[in-house]
């Protein structure tokens, strides 16, 4: 349903166990994952849906963990992506400078490190798609876009009213409003922010050989330099992601650069030449990085998820699946309290929410914060500590293989 639709007669209350505030991929995932459990369900966006899909590639790409998809597949989205995913079968990581070969020294997960694929590319506005189809397709979710709502909490329930005129009542109220959000700032949670002064570049490559499902990630004075497998096309049958991280002035004036040199600086950046001539495609798109943590995740009949909970630097391409973590937690345990007749709200429920993930998403953020220090300069008695400790890693099949299972999300 779209709620904006003018109406001669107002309808009554809608009740709800969960009202997210916020359709972004992390919040729209969550109504999906909820209501499929059986859960009333209401999902509010001030903007609309539809104009959230873009009909051309433009160089924008997710890398879905294992345990991402999974929670994908049981929300009903990954089904009915419009096009195909590419499996993560290989990632190398390297260290180097522009402009010269790698390290020999490297840590590598190769198929033999894990029982399927690490995770899959997928196209942003291919997620948007599937996310969009399946707002409107799952029994018992509303959707209200392009919508507004003033969330009124208490310890009995909340109360949503409507710019467009339905009042809700929800048990809960979850915000996946992202990094600037006002329900948390609403229930005054402090936010401790950590800037990088730093972008990161996010654009896609032609090349000339196929990738075989490896992915990169290639550590540069700089920042990381991250290749990433992608489904090829007709027109481009051999496609991978980049991302990587500059400084603010750099990013932008590398972004700006024609055509060539272009494409000079990121073969500068490639380490070597195994997937042979490149071709930048699509549009560039520059990031400004930081971290950021809230000081708690919930509040009366409040919750946070995603951005809206933690932000992390994207050297190790956790964050959005380090969201998706926060909605598999939050659907165990709301599923659970829905399925024994419980309130999904109460406040011993929201601080089992909380003291699942909060530990561990501050850990993702101090390991990836250290790593960005560790990896993100070029004193040669560091690079040489992490040479050597990427190349032990690579040698202890079990602790390598343990790694990547976190990564994962298994």
């Amino acid at each position: 349903m779209t709620a904006n639709m003018p109406s001669h007669t107002a309808p009554g209350p809608l009740e709800v166990d969960v009202c997210i505030v916020g359709a972004g991929p992390v919040g729209a995932t969550l109504a999906c994952r909820l209501a499929a459990d059986g859960m009333k369900v209401a999902i509010i966006d001030r903007a609309a849906l539809p104009p959230m899909e873009h009909p051309a590639f433009d160089g924008r790409a997710y890398a879905i963990a294992a345990g991402s998809r999974r929670l994908l597949e049981e929300a009903g989205v990954w089904q009915r992506l419009p096009m195909e995913s590419c499996d993560i079968r290989e990632i190398r990581v390297t260290d180097g400078r522009p402009g010269q070969p790698p390290s020999r020294l490297f840590l590598e997960f190769g198929r033999g490190d894990a029982d399927q694929p690490f995770g899959a590319m997928i196209e942003a506005r291919a997620l948007r798609v599937a996310l969009n189809a399946s707002l409107h397709a799952t029994p018992g979710l509303h959707v209200f876009a392009p919508d507004e709502g003033v969330v009124t909490r208490s310890p009995d329930g909340a109360v949503i009213c409507t710019t467009s005129g339905r009042v809700i009542h929800a048990r809960l109220v979850v915000a996946a409003e992202g990094r600037r959000s006002p329900l948390r700032d609403q229930a005054r949670i402090t936010v401790t922010r950590l800037p990088y002064n730093q972008c990161g570049i996010v654009c896609a490559v032609a090349h000339e050989r196929p990738h075989e499902g490896r992915a990169l990630e290639h550590f540069l004075p700089a920042g990381p330099f991250a290749q990433l497998p992608m489904a090829g096309t007709a027109e481009h049958p051999n496609l991978s992601a980049l991302v990587w991280t500059e400084s603010e002035k750099v990013a932008h004036r590398l972004a700006d650069l024609p055509h060539d040199a272009f494409a000079h600086e990121i073969r500068r950046r490639m380490g070597d030449d195994w997937l042979g001539a490149i071709n930048p495609v699509g549009r560039r798109w520059v990031y400004p990085l930081s971290a950021q943590y809230a000081q708690r995740y919930i509040d009366t009949r409040l919750a946070l998820v995603g951005d809206a909970a933690h932000g992390i630097h994207p050297i190790a391409g956790q964050g959005l699946n380090l969201g998706f973590r926060d909605v598999i937690a939050m659907a165990d345990i709301l599923g659970r309290v829905h399925a024994g007749g419980g309130d999904v709200g109460a406040a011993d429920v929201l601080r089992t929410y909380q003291a699942r993930c909060r530990p561990a998403n501050m850990l993702m953020l101090v390991a990836t914060d250290a790593l960005e220090r560790l990896f993100g300069n070029d004193n040669p008695v560091l690079r040489l500590a992490r040479d050597v400790g990427l190349a032990t890693v690579n040698r202890i099949t079990p602790l390598r293989r343990s790694f990547a299972r976190h990564a994962m999300g298994l």
